[in-house]
């Protein structure tokens, strides 16, 4: 008992720095989201039509090296320590920022993006890094914490970088680079190796250490493997939000730049409460599988309201529900890290971004073309929400799986009765069979 108190304080300091690492990346993401299409744009010689061709050509290069590149650094860090891979990349997103942020042409801009896939895919060992330090039973929580720092970069940054943008259009990309480089700095004064040298990997396996390879891993764990699945039909269905939101909601309901302004501040402000306030509390009183199955079933409410939505008032409604679907992720995530060993939670973790990242490069074009589809002329039946409600039939599915993955799954230790803590014996045993 008093070793894991001693810990505490570095254990503490540790989640604390990945949070801020993850939030700085993400802002510096942000900062560029409103900008970089003009960029490209003027480089282009100004034509929209080519700007958005080869916006989207980027967009899925960044995604196909995050497919690739996360299961690299996933297992560099299990063979070479965490603190090394985290700092290496948020140096090198801070030189690639620069890089953009200088370039003149296309090509240059194109390495850029390169780059920023590469580096980018250093999330994968953030979430290792949080199952290194982090009790399994506050894992949850944790993950919950990584998840409101993605809202937090995703909220501020395209503001920020909106009125950045106003003074110039490179602006956003040298402020990126000051903060990808400043938590550089912060991490290496600030952040501890997490990965003991006797808990590493023997050696860095290159056959392994490539996306088939990470796959192949979690084969090995057929109750990972139907969890990582989840996450990768949830993290598709998100992008029915990040493609056909604008286009969407203009459509149906004529909002303008304001609207889907404070919209989506709704969006995030609602995930940030959920992922930061409600996971760690409603994790220890119910454990992760039913927060996680409930997270499911609120997102699939949450995608058929925003599908089958008459009017706005009823639209907005299903925002709080899709910030509710925030329970399901942490908690899926922290179930996974408990079946795979220490030595191997690089790879774990490389693995899922990989496989998740696939969304990143076919999501868009999915549920565009299912939201033109069903507008346009030749469609079976008028339809505008129908890129909403096929992300609802893949959380459908996925809650599915994730039922049938997890049934009889054992509780954590701190869910289980304690004498005199009052949990009656009926519900023990009922937790105890999932």
């Amino acid at each position: 008992m008093s070793s894991e108190h001693s810990h505490t304080p570095v254990r503490k300091a540790a989640v604390v720095f990945i949070f801020v690492t993850v939030m700085i990346d993400m802002l510096a993401f942000g900062i560029i989201i409103p900008v970089f299409p003009h960029l490209v744009q003027h480089m282009t010689g100004g034509d929209i039509a080519t700007a958005v061709r080869w916006t989207g050509i980027m967009g899925a290069l960044f995604g196909l090296m995050q497919f690739v590149f996360s299961p690299v650094q996933g297992a560099l860090s299990d063979r070479f320590g965490r603190r090394p891979v985290v700092l290496a990349s948020n140096f090198a997103l801070g030189l690639d920022f620069i890089l953009m942020a200088m370039a003149q042409t296309l090509p240059i801009l194109f390495i850029g993006r390169v780059i920023s896939g590469i580096a980018s895919a250093s999330i994968s060992t953030a979430n290792a890094y949080i199952a290194d330090v982090t009790p399994k039973e506050k894992r949850a929580g944790a993950y919950g914490l990584l998840g409101a720092a993605f809202g937090i970069g995703f909220i501020v940054g395209p503001a920020l970088g909106g009125f950045l943008g106003g003074i110039s259009v490179r602006a956003p990309f040298w402020v990126a680079a000051a903060l990808a480089l400043a938590n550089f700095l912060y991490g290496l004064l600030v952040l501890p190796e997490s990965l003991p040298k006797e808990r590493r990997s023997a050696r860095f396996d290159l056959k392994n250490a490539n996306p088939l390879g990470a796959l192949r891993m979690l084969r090995r764990y057929p109750q990972v493997f139907a969890l990582a699945v989840v996450f990768f039909l949830v993290a598709f269905a998100q992008y029915a939000l990040n493609s056909t939101f604008v286009l969407y909601t203009d459509f149906r309901f004529q909002w303008g730049p304001r609207e889907v302004g404070y919209a989506l501040a709704l969006v995030g402000v609602c995930s940030g409460i959920v992922q930061a306030g409600l996971v760690r509390r409603l994790v220890p009183r119910f454990g992760e599988r039913p927060v996680m199955l409930a997270g499911l079933l609120f997102g699939l409410g949450g995608f058929i309201t925003l599908g089958l939505a008459g009017n706005s008032t009823i639209f907005l409604l299903g925002i709080p529900l899709l910030a509710l679907a925030g329970l399901g992720g942490p908690t899926t995530q922290s179930i996974i890290t408990r079946q795979v060993d220490p030595a191997e939670q690089g790879r774990l973790q490389g693995a899922i971004t990989s496989l998740t990242s696939l969304a990143t490069i076919f999501g868009p074009v999915v549920f565009s073309q299912t939201f033109a589809w069903f507008i346009g002329a030749s469609a079976p039946v008028h339809l505008p929400g129908a890129a909403f409600l096929l992300s609802a039939s893949l959380i459908l599915l996925g809650f599915v799986l994730g039922w049938r993955a997890t049934v009889g799954l054992q509780p954590l230790a701190a869910d289980l009765p304690t004498p005199g803590d009052g949990k009656a014996p009926a519900l023990a045993d009922a937790e105890m069979k999932g």
